[in-house]
């Protein structure tokens, strides 16, 4: 259950509206390192944190103070585009295209948003919630949550680089020092669980002896470039106290070279790719037999 408080969790204030900030202000809505991904970030791991009960309540009354920073900056949003004319509109229609883009109005905040904030991104993007991290775990939901406070703090502080505005500066500083608490809040949780539980995730699964020779050896990819033997993640005790980093170069293959089947006549790979007629059949019935499972109405379907 959610209340709504008719002031604002921190003052909006502009001095100098500027439709063009407004767009800027759109990326700390709804792109990938906005207020919306947080918000139901948080939401929906606390929704299903199925652990002690403190964590469901950090975690749920931090998504609910997003709520309220979606709700600054859709104020503050609203307040640059005060004052804007359809002219304006005119001006993006009839410019060349990357000055349109850029350099006027969002043509959006006039037709499609009456002067106000929508939940996308600076390009007019709908906010995509594919970039949230909901995963049920909670050392993995912990990380996650700090780099998405990471990324919103540094488009917050790069935000703060393009306005003159003593207002909207004042707004941005506030949201800055609170993405300082959330990052801080998150690493406590890691540190309060302690390094057996938060340096892997998930913290109750162990490595077999037969794979522990890959979980703390880092691979040389680079073709023509050797990597420092001792660099903390190449060198030294491992961060969980379970083994130690060593440097593997040239990074070997640990697998065989692929040899797929052929294919049947039906795939159409040309002759030189084409098993015979009676492997063929047999790949055939069996990928039949495969979707008629899973097709409605098939043999196992409803």
């Amino acid at each position: 259950m959610f209340f709504h408080h008719r002031d604002l969790a921190y003052t909006v204030r502009v001095d100098k509206p500027n439709p063009v900030f407004a767009r800027m202000l759109q990326q700390a809505i709804g792109g990938p390192e906005g207020e919306l991904r947080v918000m139901t970030q948080y939401l929906f791991q606390g929704f299903g944190h199925r652990g002690e009960q403190k964590y469901r309540d950090m975690l749920l009354a931090t998504g609910t103070e997003e709520i309220g920073h979606v709700e600054v900056l859709a104020t503050a949003v609203a307040m640059n585009l005060e004052g804007a004319k359809s002219e304006q509109v005119d001006e993006v229609v009839t410019n060349p295209a990357v000055a349109a883009r850029m350099g006027a109005l969002e043509p959006r905040h006039f037709l499609s948003g009456g002067l106000s904030a929508m939940p996308s991104d600076a390009n007019g993007v709908p906010f995509n919630a594919n970039c949230v991290d909901a995963g049920g775990n909670l050392i993995a939901n912990m990380r996650a949550n700090v780099a998405a406070e990471a990324i919103g703090r540094t488009l917050a502080t790069r935000l703060l680089e393009l306005t003159d505005d003593p207002g909207m500066k004042d707004m941005l500083k506030f949201l800055i020092a609170r993405d300082t608490m959330h990052q801080q809040q998150w690493l406590a949780v890691l540190e309060e669980l302690g390094p057996e539980q938060a340096t892997n995730a998930p913290g109750d699964y162990e490595n077999e002896p037969d794979y522990r020779q890959h979980a703390y050896a880092f691979l040389n990819h680079l073709m023509d470039t050797p990597l420092p033997r001792d660099a903390r993640w190449t060198s030294g005790p491992s961060l969980d106290g379970k083994g130690e980093f060593t440097l593997v170069e040239p990074a070997p293959a640990y697998g065989q070279e692929p040899e797929p089947q052929k294919a049947p006549p039906e795939v159409h790979a040309g002759a030189e790719s084409t098993a015979p007629g009676g492997a063929a059949r047999r790949f055939t019935r069996a990928f039949g037999s495969m979707v008629d499972k899973v097709t409605p109405g098939g043999s196992d379907g409803a």
